[in-house]
């Protein structure tokens, strides 16, 4: 890994698939079941649900808890999506652009004619 005081710069998701799999595969040791993956990702996506509703919502934060963690938040639900990517054999970057399409062509005018989302 690089010295982190260096620039932080941009990746892909084909290196972010990568630079996972070699942590893991070094420092991880391996890879949790897909089951295991898949609990810890739903414990993830309820830590940002937590720091979502305390900063933009009617909750307020507990003593203790760190009301600037919503970017290690985002990270660490990301890193375990692209963990469990890379035991399933999924391509991230081939998936997120089928998506795209696939939501430009089913939605090109449903939100535009939404007017619940007019100004």
């Amino acid at each position: 890994m690089e010295n982190q005081s260096e620039e932080i710069k941009s990746i892909t998701l084909e290196e972010a698939q990568s630079q996972v799999d070699h942590w893991i595969k070094t420092i991880g040791v391996r890879y949790f079941s897909e089951l295991t993956n898949m609990a810890i990702l739903t414990e993830e996506v309820g830590e940002l649900a937590r720091i979502m509703a305390r900063t933009y919502g009617d909750q307020s934060f507990k003593s203790g808890e760190n009301p600037d963690a919503l970017a290690e938040e985002m990270a660490d639900v990301l890193w375990v999506l692209i963990c469990m990517a890379n035991q399933t054999g999924v391509d991230l970057t081939a998936a997120f652009h089928r998506n795209l399409e696939k939501k430009s062509q089913r939605d090109k005018d449903r939100h535009k004619n939404n007017p619940k989302l007019s100004l």
